[in-house]
């Protein structure tokens, strides 16, 4: 006959296996600590940025005529020639900082598809993005080992150069930060997956205790006997052996 199950009696049933309970939580938080130790590769990401620019300094021998086409398009009202020439305006436009933005974006196309930069990614996993749409691009670099992610973050970023010039005469590239080397993984995380497995271990001796009890066709106290067959219990005898001890 099926045993009635209550919120009160699977709470009873926890508190008398409390003990086996969490033995298995410290049991599976130790095999899950070992198993990331050991077993798991440790992962490590270091990063390198460079700019790209659609406008640069005019050189010397260009100033004179170049102040004096602005001199003139300021007289005339336009303001293309005046956009053009970011040193005799003194300023940068935004238009030249949206441009740099676009060449940045469409450069990440040439460089994740340059045979002269993927060639040096060495087995590591790397991943090029603008930073919030502007001009300077961010080289995510991550793998089993923190010197060669270093090494292969500020070699792309060397690489870049060539492969900007060689499609685009115009517009300057540079190298704003070199990657350094981490000092710790980014995964996998030991105390993370400790946790995890305490969490999975508990949870899995309280199923196997409630299963126990189910399974379980004995009878342990008068009020087995009372929920079984809907009788009240009288009188019951005593274990005389295990009472005189």
């Amino acid at each position: 006959m099926p045993k009635n199950i209550t919120i009160q009696k699977i709470l009873g049933i926890l508190l008398h296996r409390l003990p086996m309970i969490l033995m298995a939580g410290v049991l599976g938080g130790l095999v899950f600590f070992v198993y990331t130790s050991f077993a798991i590769k440790p992962v490590y990401s270091t990063s390198s940025m460079i700019y790209i620019q659609n406008y640069g300094k005019q050189s010397s021998k260009n100033t004179t005529d170049d102040t004096q086409a602005a001199t003139t398009a300021a007289n005339s009202g336009s303001s293309e020639s005046i956009q053009s020439n970011n040193e005799v305006a003194q300023k940068i436009f935004n238009s030249d900082l949206a441009g740099s933005a676009a060449l940045a974006s469409n450069c990440i196309t040439l460089f994740n598809n340059s045979n002269d930069i993927t060639r040096y990614y060495d087995g590591c996993s790397v991943n090029m993005s603008t930073a919030d749409n502007t001009f300077y691009i961010t080289i995510d670099v991550s793998g089993n080992d923190p010197v060669k992610c270093a090494n292969v973050a500020n070699i792309v970023a060397e690489k870049c150069a060539p492969v900007f010039h060689s499609h685009f005469p115009y517009g300057r590239i540079g190298t704003i930060r070199e990657a350094s080397t981490p000092s710790s993984p980014i995964s996998p995380n030991k105390v993370q997956n400790t946790l995890i497995g305490v969490v999975v271990g508990i949870i899995l001796a309280c199923v196997v205790a409630i299963v126990m009890e189910l399974i379980d066709t004995t009878i342990k106290s008068d009020d087995d006997l009372s929920a079984m067959y809907k009788i009240p219990v009288f009188a019951e005898i005593p274990d005389f052996e295990n009472v005189s001890r």
